[in-house]
């Protein structure tokens, strides 16, 4: 128990329509302080975009993950926000948003690899 730390994750959804509620997941973001990891993993269902909107393409919501995924690696195209130290980003990505993307609440746990963390929460709540 002594090698394990704390991680936060949190599931990234896409709901096209915030008024209706509906969403799928599409990703997970997860954080560790002590390790200092963030990242996230996602994979877009081509077959339930379609199903859920026709007003955003695969092209566009790849390019708005693709900019989380710059933040999360403290990228400079990542904007000002990627300055942030890592537990900013991690606070502002996973925070409540009003928007077509966003994050479940965050969840925390134990490990001794938040890598294989996020390859195991990826599996089970996203493929």
């Amino acid at each position: 128990m002594q090698d394990k730390v704390t991680f936060e994750y949190a599931i990234i959804r896409f709901m096209p329509k915030v008024e209706r509620e509906e969403f799928f997941n599409i990703g997970v973001i997860v954080f560790s302080k002590r390790k200092k990891f963030l990242a996230l993993k996602y994979h877009i269902d081509e077959k339930k975009l379609a199903a859920f909107s026709c007003e955003i393409t695969l092209d566009e919501l790849t390019q708005y993950l693709n900019a989380w995924d710059a933040i999360c690696k403290g990228a400079p195209h990542g904007g000002k926000i990627g300055t942030f130290d890592i537990a900013d980003r991690f606070r502002w990505l996973a925070a409540s948003k009003s928007t077509m993307i966003l994050c479940s609440p965050t969840h925390a746990g134990l490990s001794t690899n938040p890598q294989e963390e996020l390859e195991r929460i990826f599996e089970e709540y996203v493929l």
